[in-house]
């Protein structure tokens, strides 16, 4: 009897880690204050640099790129074309089309992202969740991302991406991105 009140016990612990694990906690709207104003489409309209490192959940660094992203938007759908260089050489672009659906609430589809991403603006900050079919030494793996962007003012946006799979953090993607000049309104 002890046994398997002690199984139940660790499986009991076990999924209650796995579900806080999970969980972003982040809430936007707590944000709602801080300036300067997250608007996407004046920020992600013209050409956008961006330079990122990939670490593992040690904090080893494994992957250095950098991205330049070609922006523009329609009404209020916009397209950010993204073209990355990592530091091995090899090369990566990503078409994400984004889809304003109310004042604070963007979705967004690119080739790789399994369903859509659902993000919320407020304040100075837009918070993602989606999933990534992240391409690993020839296989491919659905993994979570719990992505934050942060306006430090028009012309950078600061980017942390925490990514997990089954609950598990894998590691994290940090980004800057800096708006070249002449593009800010």
């Amino acid at each position: 009897m002890k046994p398997s009140f002690t199984l139940r016990c660790l499986a009991l612990l076990s999924l209650l880690l796995l579900l806080t694990s999970c969980a972003s906690n982040i809430d936007p709207s707590v944000y709602r204050q801080e300036k300067p104003s997250l608007d996407l489409r004046t920020y992600f309209n013209g050409t956008v640099d961006a330079w990122g490192m990939f670490q593992d959940r040690s904090g080893k660094i494994v992957k250095r790129f950098t991205v330049v992203m070609q922006c523009h938007w329609d009404g209020d759908t916009g397209t950010l074309d993204e073209a990355f260089v990592y530091s091995d050489g090899t090369k990566q672009r990503r078409v994400w089309t984004l889809k304003q659906t109310a004042p604070d609430h963007f979705v967004g589809t690119a080739a790789d992202v399994i369903g859509s991403a659902d993000g919320t603006v407020s304040g100075n900050i837009l918070h993602w969740n989606y999933v990534l079919a992240l391409p690993v030494d020839g296989s491919t793996y659905h993994v979570d991302f719990d992505d934050t962007m942060v306006l430090m003012d028009n012309k950078i946006m600061l980017n942390r991406a925490i990514m997990r799979k089954f609950g598990i953090e894998l590691g994290s993607v940090t980004l800057s991105f800096t708006k070249r000049d002449g593009q800010q309104q």
